[in-house]
């Protein structure tokens, strides 16, 4: 199977790390942690409990956006954990690689809170899992190129289930 940049998506706590490794582990595709590009000012807002505005993702993103073009001008593919919520966001990443494929990860607010409660070392309170479901803009099937995945699954169902779909899109293509 050819890989492809993927970007494994969605609120805070459902499981984007997680799943974004094991896919890099299954696909030999290089693994990128999102979080690893904010700035310590977007950091420090978080743990403060403060929402980031578009203006505090704008240069994140367009970072994440920079990792993935020089994955598709090397002909090396990755799969990025981003929360990557609303459709610009989804856009500005994009702009790096056209043919992105999107992993949306979705789930109940009391699953994520439940796990985001239970994890440790992590900047992200659980306070700011409300606003994350505000900016949520739930990727459209029609028009982006999207997998979806209900984290009440296992990792090993979502990853199962995660390559099957990226192997029908690969092989529809």
């Amino acid at each position: 199977m050819k890989n492809r940049n993927i970007v494994v998506m969605g609120v805070a706590g459902c499981g984007k790390s997680s799943l974004g490794q094991a896919l890099a582990n299954a696909l030999s595709s290089a693994y990128i942690e999102g979080d690893r590009f904010h700035p310590p000012e977007n950091i420090a807002r978080m743990q403060a409990g403060i929402a980031l505005t578009d203006a505090d993702r704008a240069g994140w993103l367009t970072q994440l956006a920079a990792q993935l073009a020089r994955a598709r001008t090397e002909q090396k593919a990755v799969v990025l954990a981003c929360s990557a919520l609303k459709r610009r966001y989804r856009d500005t990443l994009r702009s790096g690689d056209p043919d992105l494929l999107l992993v949306h990860l979705a789930g109940d607010k009391a699953v994520i809170a439940e796990r985001m409660a239970a994890r440790d070392a992590h900047f992200m309170p659980t306070s700011l899992l409300d606003s994350q479901f505000a900016d949520l803009e739930i990727p459209d099937p029609a028009s982006e190129n999207v997998i979806t995945l209900d984290v009440s699954q296992p990792l090993a169902t979502l990853l199962q289930h995660g390559l099957q779909q990226i192997a029908q899109r690969q092989s529809q293509a």
